[in-house]
């Protein structure tokens, strides 16, 4: 899964720096950071505005909630609870932060067994949810800004800065002309292949309406319309 987490973002990066590359070094730097600044802005904003839990993480709960609905929690400590669920017994550990169903210790959320426990004794679930999920989280990744670059007539560049010469670093460039695409996989090129021949299998003659030909090449034309 981080695999193609990864290959994702690496490529919603390319494509939205896919005109700034043909840019000059400094210029792409300058885009870089306007475009950084930007989703800084928008992302911290975007966290203020949120709920205790991420927008997907209280939709889950609520769900749980509601599923608890005609649940009976009954204790047995102050931490170990049977809950009942039609003929089905589930056993909820709050201390332990777990339920016999595994969804609870998995997903790091109250499941539907733990939000009766947890209803039944008065409690904020918040409390028993991941600190990924909650609003401090996005708000710590987004609480650093990127401060803009002020005008260049400001700049204050030492002596030996200014001396050095940066140049490009050497290497032999390979013949024709530079890819501008990505390279697409074996599993991407393969599907692309059997959709081509699906299209290929779909064509069909407007004459004969037999498959695999078009008018143009078509032997099989009635002779009253040759």
């Amino acid at each position: 899964m981080t695999i193609f987490m990864t290959s994702n973002i690496a490529e919603s990066m390319s494509s939205t720096n896919k005109f700034a590359r043909e840019l000059l070094v400094r210029r792409l730097l300058e885009f870089l950071t306007k475009l950084m600044t930007q989703w800084s802005y928008e992302n911290r904003k975007h966290a203020t505005k949120s709920t205790k839990l991420g927008k997907m993480y209280n939709k889950k709960l609520k769900k749980n909630m509601i599923a608890s609905q005609n649940m009976t929690a009954i204790p047995s400590t102050d931490q170990l609870y049977t809950v009942v669920e039609g003929k089905r017994i589930n056993i909820v550990d709050l201390g332990e932060e777990t339920c016999s169903c595994k969804r609870f210790q998995m997903n790091e959320l109250p499941c539907s067994h733990a939000w009766a426990v947890i209803k039944h004794n008065g409690m904020d679930p918040i409390q028993f949810c991941s600190f990924y999920y909650k609003k401090d989280y996005p708000m710590k990744t987004w609480e650093i800004p990127v401060n803009p670059i002020p005008d260049e007539t400001t700049w204050v560049v030492p002596r030996e800065v200014m001396k050095n010469m940066v140049l490009p670093p050497e290497g032999k460039r390979s013949a024709g002309r530079p890819k501008i695409k990505r390279y697409k996989p074996a599993s991407e090129t393969d599907n692309n292949n059997n959709n081509n021949k699906k299209r290929r299998a779909k064509l069909s003659c407007g004459w004969c309406g037999q498959a695999g030909h078009n008018r143009k090449t078509c032997k099989n034309i009635p002779k009253n319309l040759v």
